[in-house]
């Protein structure tokens, strides 16, 4: 199985748009799957070159959804993904909680997850960026929202009422520029919780501020 590749929209894609363009098109070719923030398209037939690609969105039984300027897009071979099973009969997934991915890049509000799934907050690039959260509302109790840099930037995070409803003290996550970073947290009785790694040792480069 072929390495995935990996480049960043250069423009902003619309839910209804036919074509994407990245920032580096080495590799693709038509057939390839894309995703694009948990959406799967396909290139179409007649793609020869260029970094505007023609796609058919949605595949995979995926949402098609927007997609801001920087967000990731993964490619690889139509085959590589998961296919129905021996005689064509579709593989049955375990029945797992959905889980939506949504890319920034730009200072903002982090969307809250829909009640009953959990919400991935991609922070993209090595530019810093300020971000806000709001309390969870009751029904998001249970929800888990996942806050990851993926760049080595100091993004800060301000988190409404505070950690565990700790109020002043607490409102502000800074990550550390030395590594790519994740703050997790869950939602219960209208407060964010945070969820510690299980984590050892010299933790210097990969520990997150909370002021």
């Amino acid at each position: 199985m072929a390495v995935p590749v990996r480049t960043t929209l250069a423009s902003a894609v619309s839910v209804d748009d036919k074509s994407i363009v990245v920032a580096s098109a080495n590799s693709f070719a038509s057939g390839k799957v894309i995703d694009v923030d948990g959406e799967q398209m396909e290139v179409i037939k007649g793609y020869v070159s260029g970094t505007t690609i023609p796609v058919l969105r949605g595949r995979g039984g995926t949402k098609t959804f927007a997609h801001p300027r920087g967000a990731g897009v993964v490619f690889a071979l139509a085959e590589e993904y998961p296919q129905p099973g021996a005689g064509g009969f579709p593989v049955n997934w375990p029945n797992m909680r959905t889980r939506y991915i949504t890319s920034y890049t730009a200072d903002g509000a982090i969307a809250l997850p829909v009640p009953g799934t959990d919400a991935i907050a991609m922070l993209n690039g090595t530019v810093q960026w300020d971000m806000t959260v709001a309390a969870p509302t009751l029904d998001l109790d249970g929800c888990i929202l996942y806050v990851i840099g993926n760049g080595k930037s100091a993004h800060t995070v301000t988190i409404a009422g505070g950690l565990g409803a700790a109020r002043s003290g607490y409102t502000v996550a800074t990550f550390l520029t030395g590594s790519q970073m994740c703050l997790v947290l869950m939602a219960a009785n209208g407060a964010w919780v945070p969820c510690p790694g299980p984590f050892s040792g010299t933790l210097t480069a990969v520990l997150i501020a909370v002021a």
